[in-house]
């Protein structure tokens, strides 16, 4: 009966130290701050290469940010998950919105992905009343549709990269249109579509999600790709 029990304990606190080692919120749990005050905040992000997170919407990052943050929208599942899935799990990510509700919710989600996760107390309604830097362009004019049909009409390939240095797969991206430009298939315009700001752009195209890229030849659309793509994809959309 001794040997019994003995044997039910000794199962059940494996059992309970095994699930511990397997959870990551746990672990962050155990020796890391969850929630952060802005002058923490400043001096963590400071390292360099802080993932840095805003998940505002992006008018409301548009309208002043945090430099070098990303952008992921928490009210809008698709575009969150499209561009926090391409977070580096081996690095903290520093997330804020505008006073921390949204972000203890994106927090909470993040941490059960496996994710790391530190929240700045108050976002940025404290971030500002702290007189922390704030970046933003809110009042940067947008690309003209008849500008961007011109470019398209006057060469003979167009490749349009809409993008934004906030989104994470943009930047993922980066590298493959150096490449590209370094190393062209054939001589090629490359054009930049500011996915935050050039929204009328983005709207007669039909773009709605970051990054896309487009191919026009002759003035007619004759490739497009939706999210992180091979650059022998770009390659063999040349040759059609």
């Amino acid at each position: 009966m001794k040997l019994k029990c003995f044997t039910s304990l000794f199962f059940l606190t494996t059992t309970l130290l095994s699930c511990a080692q397997n959870n990551p919120t746990a672990k962050v749990n155990s020796s890391i701050e969850l929630t952060i005050n802005a002058s923490k905040f400043s001096q963590a992000i400071a390292a360099s290469g802080a993932q840095i997170l805003d998940v505002r919407t992006a008018a409301e990052y548009q309208s002043g940010h945090i430099a070098n943050a990303l952008q992921a929208n928490w009210l809008d599942p698709k575009e969150f998950k499209n561009r926090t899935q391409h977070l580096d799990k081996s690095k903290m990510v520093y997330i804020y919105c505008q006073s921390g509700g949204r972000s203890a919710s994106a927090q909470e989600a993040l941490m059960q992905a496996g994710y790391q996760v530190v929240n700045l107390e108050g976002g940025m309604s404290n971030w500002r009343m702290q007189q922390m830097p704030v970046e933003g362009t809110g009042n940067a004019v947008q690309m003209r549709v008849v500008d961007f049909e011109k470019i398209i009409q006057s060469n003979q390939y167009v490749l349009v990269d809409i993008g934004a240095i906030w989104c994470p797969p943009c930047r993922k991206m980066q590298p493959v249109m150096d490449a590209l430009k370094q190393s062209p298939i054939k001589p090629f315009y490359f054009l930049a579509v500011d996915g935050g700001q050039d929204i009328d752009v983005m709207k007669s195209v039909k773009a709605d999600d970051l990054p896309t890229f487009i191919l026009y030849k002759n003035g007619k659309e004759v490739w497009r790709k939706v999210g992180v793509t091979p650059q022998a994809d770009f390659e063999k959309a040349f040759t059609l």
